[in-house]
C-alpha cells in the first residue's frame, strides 16, 4: 500500500471527521427521540410551555442528581 501524500491523509482524516460528526448527530436525535417518547407519558399540560421548558433547562444545568435530589425533598400537591 503506498504511502498517503500529506493532502490525502487530511482528505482522508476531514472525511472520518464528518462521518464522526453525522453518526454523533444520529445518536444525539435518537436519543431526543426516545426522551420525546417518554413525555407522552407524562401529564405535561399541567405546566405552562415557558415552566415546562425552565425546568428542564435548570434540571439539565444542575445534572440530574442535583435537581431529583431537590425535588425529591419537596411535599406531595395533590391537585
Amino acid at each position: 500500500m503506498p504511502k498517503l501524500t500529506e493532502r490525502d491523509r487530511l482528505a482522508e482524516l476531514e472525511a472520518r471527521e464528518r462521518k464522526a460528526i453525522e453518526e454523533a448527530e444520529t445518536a444525539r436525535q435518537h436519543l431526543r427521540g426516545k426522551y420525546a417518547e417518554t413525555l407522552r407519558e407524562l401529564p405535561v399540560e399541567r405546566l405552562t410551555e415557558r415552566e415546562f421548558r425552565e425546568i428542564l433547562v435548570q434540571a439539565i444545568r444542575v445534572e440530574a442528581s442535583a435537581a431529583l435530589s431537590s425535588l425529591k425533598g419537596l411535599p406531595d400537591r395533590a391537585r
